[in-house]
């Protein structure tokens, strides 16, 4: 593991100008260790001129609530994998890690992080939250992969933003431990979420990193007419933001482009 020295970089122009690849956007991507959908899903939405490298959140806990408690922790350490790898966003694909945090406590962390990494750090749930207020979205039905503790964790931290949760609609995959949101399919996911009652949520949420949701996006947003939103999305969204890229599309109203690309999936 890299030491806690505090990372030095050249400026970011000059980095990417000599970039073999990724002289768009260069991103660092930290994924749960057992997580398949994840760094799939980022690499179809970010541009193809954009390159990601990744590194593993990773626990010997065999309980979900220990490692998700190990990977925020830790994080600082985590992060510090990509040494002075000079990426111009860094980004942390985990929701559950950060549900039950205290909400100022986090912002201080998260302000101190991007200081000494010179470059943004972006978690899923900022990605989420950052989008919501794009959108100008005040009310979600929320579709949850979690086991229910986890779902109603996830529920009382939107509740705590300030943004109302509508609906929630708990999947099987999360019922009871153990934890089976990787064996879940997009097909799986779009039956259950066309059962959500979404009156008055002004956005479904897709929570999760693990669940596939691209082409449940595709299919449900032209279906409900109101932004299908994922933490997959949201982060790739946040991250080609912060070099410029990205706008709305045919795929999604916060974030399109990527259609071409899973297709070929």
């Amino acid at each position: 593991m890299a030491t806690s020295e505090p990372l030095s970089q050249e400026s970011a122009p000059d980095a990417a100008a000599r970039r073999e690849y990724g002289r768009q956007g260069l991103f660092a991507v930290l994924t749960p260790q057992s997580n398949p959908i994840a760094e799939p899903e980022l690499r179809i939405l970010l541009p193809p001129a954009c390159c990601m490298v990744s590194a593993r959140l990773t626990s010997p806990g065999s309980r979900l609530e220990r490692r998700l408690t190990d990977y925020a922790e830790r994080l600082d350490c985590f992060l510090d994998q990509f040494g002075t790898i000079g990426a111009d966003a860094m980004g942390v694909a985990c929701t559950g890690s950060f549900y039950g945090m205290d909400l100022g406590e986090e912002r201080a962390r998260a302000a101190a992080r991007q200081a000494r990494r010179r470059c943004p750090v972006v978690t899923a749930v900022d990605a989420v939250d950052a989008a919501l207020r794009v959108l100008g979205v005040g009310s979600i039905a929320l579709v949850s992969p979690y086991p229910s503790w986890l779902t109603e964790n996830c529920r009382s931290h939107w509740e705590r933003l300030g943004t109302r949760v509508t609906a929630v609609l708990q999947l099987p995959s999360g019922a009871t431990e153990p934890h089976r949101i990787y064996s879940l399919t997009s097909a799986a996911v779009v039956t259950s979420a066309l059962q959500l009652d979404a009156r008055g949520a002004e956005a479904i949420l897709l929570t999760g990193t693990g669940m596939p949701s691209l082409r449940v996006i595709q299919q449900l947003e032209p279906t409900l007419g109101i932004p299908v939103l994922s933490s997959n999305l949201c982060l790739a969204w946040a991250l080609a933001r912060t070099v410029g890229v990205g706008k709305p599309g045919p795929e999604s109203r916060l974030y399109g482009g990527w259609a071409e690309r899973l297709a070929l999936a």
